[in-house]
């Protein structure tokens, strides 16, 4: 692109040396510079087609049913940051019917562990499978799902972000939820090599509704979800496996796997989690999604928040105009967006209008995503 572009101001340059070719040249370079932040920062997050099924599916940890074998694979997990490979693979299935959402996990591992066995306890001290949900995309009120290879579970409800000082109810259960996991080799067995370990899990749509509210199962719509493994290196001691210390006793770091990377070492960011679309078609058709263009723009939002609450340093610069302040427009798909910052009393608001839907974008204080609509 900016070799075309080059070329074309020189051409212009022999044959309009004027005023005219210089503010050509300041156009394309305030272009090229629009472009370049919207291809530096933005993240693109994964996405996925759940499509639906009619076959009764049993939880065996197997993948045996006729649907599993339609449905696609997702792609590769990456390490968290997204610059590396992970060590094992792992990817994940999923399906759905009016019931239930199933997810079908394979992850290889030489040395299938784990040791933890009572409910709600902290998982992923043993490597683990884990699985975040946010059914309405604003980064509050969702949900954690952990499970290990002796298929304890650990399912939690976060009000927010810990960022934004979550309220988390570690005792909140997914009612009639369904797990099931398959070794392939020997669990805690030091003395051969496993093939890893695969997990099926079955959560019903109502695990969303409140005591009185009513389950709505997302047909054709998306939610956004995205998935963790943790792993941790181990040492056996009388042939028990237990996380790995350094030579001062301290546990060294675990890996982070997830099928979205988050660009940052920390789950509990759900503006970066991918894109599940739930496609009435059936299982085995090869259904397309794209991710709506305001999503582009909220993912550009969400950096403007990190960056005004100093997470990521605070490179920004705003300027006044009246009682608001904005930024150097960014381009995002070909249009210019300018945000806008309000402070008050109780915080701060980022926010735009969309040049894609004319809805009100906004993002506040406490990280909650909004949006109103052009007709409100």
């Amino acid at each position: 692109m900016m070799k075309i572009l080059m070329t074309m101001l020189k051409a212009m340059r022999m044959h309009d040396p004027s005023i005219r070719y210089k503010k050509t040249v300041a156009l394309v370079l305030f272009t090229l510079y629009l472009g370049c932040i919207s291809i530096v920062a933005q993240n693109m997050p994964r996405t996925y087609v759940a499509c639906n099924t009619t076959e009764t599916i049993t939880v065996d940890g197997k993948m045996t049913e006729l649907a599993w074998q339609k449905t696609q694979w997702s792609q590769l997990f990456k390490d968290i940051e997204g610059e590396k490979a992970a060590t094992h693979q792992t990817r994940v299935k999923m399906i759905w019917d009016e019931d239930n959402l199933y997810f079908f996990a394979e992850l290889k591992e030489p040395q299938v562990w784990a040791t933890l066995k009572q409910k709600d306890t902290v998982i992923f001290y043993n490597n683990d499978f884990e699985i975040f949900i946010d059914p309405d995309g604003d980064t509050h009120d969702y949900y954690e799902l952990e499970i290990n290879a002796l298929n304890t579970i650990w399912d939690l409800y976060l009000s927010k972000p810990y960022r934004n000082r979550s309220h988390v109810l570690n005792n909140w259960d997914i009612k009639g939820l369904q797990s099931a996991v398959q070794i392939n080799g020997t669990l805690n067995d030091p003395k051969d090599i496993d093939e890893g370990w695969s997990i099926e899990i079955a959560i019903p749509w109502s695990f969303t509704k409140g005591p009185v509210g009513k389950a709505v199962v997302p047909k054709n719509k998306y939610w956004r979800l995205n998935f963790s493994r943790v792993n941790w290196d181990y040492e056996l001691t009388d042939q028990r496996y237990s996380r790995k210390k350094d030579v001062n006793g301290n546990y060294l770091p675990e890996y982070n796997w997830v099928w979205s990377p988050q660009g940052v070492i920390n789950m509990h960011e759900p503006e970066h989690w991918g894109y599940v679309y739930f496609s009435s078609d059936a299982v085995g058709v090869d259904t397309s999604f794209d991710i709506p263009k305001d999503e582009h723009i909220k993912w550009y939002l969400y950096e403007l928040y990190r960056n005004y609450r100093k997470e990521e340093g605070q490179k920004v610069v705003w300027k006044p105009i009246g009682n608001q302040f904005t930024t150097i427009p960014k381009s995002i798909l070909g249009k210019p967006i300018s945000p806008m910052l309000e402070i008050n009393s109780f915080g701060f608001t980022i926010w735009t209008t969309s040049p894609f839907t004319g809805d009100k974008l906004i993002i506040h204080n406490d990280g909650k995503f909004e949006r109103i609509d052009k007709e409100d």
